[in-house]
């Protein structure tokens, strides 16, 4: 829309999930071109010019959209394997097929993997893409395209890894880069894709895969990169007990003082899963204002464990969620990770004390904005802020006999969708991308999922 032309939404009950958690029982919301101009209780003002549509969202909880901050969108064509497996075994079964990805493949994968979350509200989502196998063609390009055509806003966090078999780690030789090489590519893609502005689509973050697949050199001079290029930082830490012991025995240290060492903390770092972390790992993160990208579904499916996220936001530290691979998170939407967030915390320490309904909805929106590095923009429904919400729809019979409407949203079955807006564009119409063929996008997946399946069976 132009920037003098509205869209009124009415008669529906607001979680805003601003700084005082303000929610409205019956309210309105007006977009203005891509930014949220007025929300408030009651009818909308009257007199509003340039006013394109009204929605009549009666029977309606209207909340900021979802925000996802950990993902692996080529995993989507090897889902359903290894699922017996802990996160080492894991990943030594799925390296050989993962080493084998091309261009297409990718970029069918991310297709899918942005499909499924934007239909079920998702509006800003990441890619912690990090397999780059030599000649498999512009895998970074082909995700970001991918993006670009579902309509989400989007963050790339251009992976590597450079510790191989031969040193020790678990990716296949040729299915890693160099130092020199890791560095290079990635700085080209943050000047050819990361966009600064406020309303931002793409942004491209620097992002070494983990501590067990890359160099002490690639974190620290990694670090150095993206504090030169202004962007943000990104990697898997403190997963696995396993992880823990290979520190300690690598490295002399945990994990949360090898990455401090490197100059892995800091106010524009966050990290994925954060499961094994003890008092004083959690305070340093807190002292540094580190992110955390909590993955429930994932961490439970590869028995890692329960991350202590009621002791991290009573820290202070940013927390939001994520999907993670869809080859540990078959589901690969984030609506499941705000229920599994507040259910498996419950069976940690603090039991039906651990996290409620409006902190679960609060770290898949306002908490995700914060660990993404994008507070300001997104993640509360405020005037000035960008336009991405989503409509759920809770009267019908999953939701209706249930009062509360956040508690609907999160305790309650996945709810339908009427309409998702993405900088005040709308993606979604009851319950189907508008963006996508959704049909055509199942087929390119089944069939690079089949084609990879086949390469990797040849060896």
């Amino acid at each position: 829309m132009a920037a003098d032309q509205r869209i009124v939404i009415e008669n529906c009950a607001i979680a805003t999930v601003d700084v005082d958690d303000t929610e409205y029982a019956s309210g309105y919301l007006v977009i203005a071109g891509n930014r949220i101009e007025a929300v408030g209780a009651g009818s909308a003002p009257e007199g509003l010019e340039n006013v394109v549509r009204r929605i009549d969202a009666t029977g309606h909880l209207v909340t900021p959209g979802l925000i996802n901050t950990h993902h692996h969108f080529y995993q989507w064509i090897t889902r359903g394997l290894a699922t017996d497996h802990n996160l080492f075994n894991w990943l030594v079964a799925l390296y050989p097929t993962w080493a084998r990805i091309d261009e297409p493949m990718v970029y069918a994968a991310a297709r899918g993997s942005l499909a499924m979350m934007a239909r079920g509200g998702v509006t800003t989502a990441m890619d912690h893409h990090y397999v780059y196998p030599r000649g498999s063609g512009d895998l970074s390009g082909a995700i970001i395209r991918a993006a670009h055509e579902t309509g989400v806003r989007f963050t790339l966090a251009r992976g590597s890894m450079d510790r191989s078999e031969k040193d020790g780690g678990l990716p296949p030789d040729f299915a890693v880069e160099t130092l020199e090489g890791a560095l290079t590519a990635t700085e080209a893609t943050v000047k050819e894709h990361h966009d600064a502005s406020f309303d931002a689509m793409t942004q491209v973050a620097v992002a070494p895969c983990s501590p067990f697949s890359v160099s002490t050199e690639l974190l620290r001079q990694g670090a150095e990169l993206a504090r030169g290029l202004g962007v943000r930082l990104h990697t898997h830490g403190s997963e696995t007990v396993e992880e823990e012991k290979f520190c300690h025995e690598l490295f002399g240290m945990g994990p949360t003082d090898y990455f401090e060492s490197t100059g892995w903390l800091g106010e524009d770092v966050w990290m994925a899963h954060c499961v094994h972390m003890n008092d004083s790992d959690i305070a340093a993160f807190a002292r540094t204002k580190t992110g955390v990208a909590h993955c429930p579904s994932s961490n439970a499916r590869l028995a890692a464990g329960i991350a202590r996220v009621p002791d991290m936001l009573k820290a202070g530290v940013p927390v939001g969620l994520g999907v993670d691979g869809t080859a540990s998170n078959e589901s690969g939407e984030l609506h499941t990770e705000l229920r599994n967030a507040l259910l498996i915390n419950r069976l940690g320490a603090h039991r039906e004390a651990a996290l409620n309904a409006r902190q679960a909805l609060r770290l898949g929106t306002h908490g995700g904005a914060q660990v993404l590095g994008r507070a300001a923009e997104t993640g509360s429904l405020e005037a000035g802020k960008l336009a991405d919400l989503v409509l759920w729809k809770l009267d019908t019979l999953a939701h209706a006999s249930i009062a509360d409407p956040v508690t609907a949203l999160v305790f309650g079955a996945a709810a339908p969708i009427t309409a998702s807006f993405v900088n005040g564009r709308q993606i979604v119409e009851d319950g189907r991308l508008l963006t996508v063929d959704e049909d055509a996008v199942a087929r390119s997946t089944r069939d690079e999922a089949q084609r990879l399946a086949r390469i990797a069976a040849q060896g």
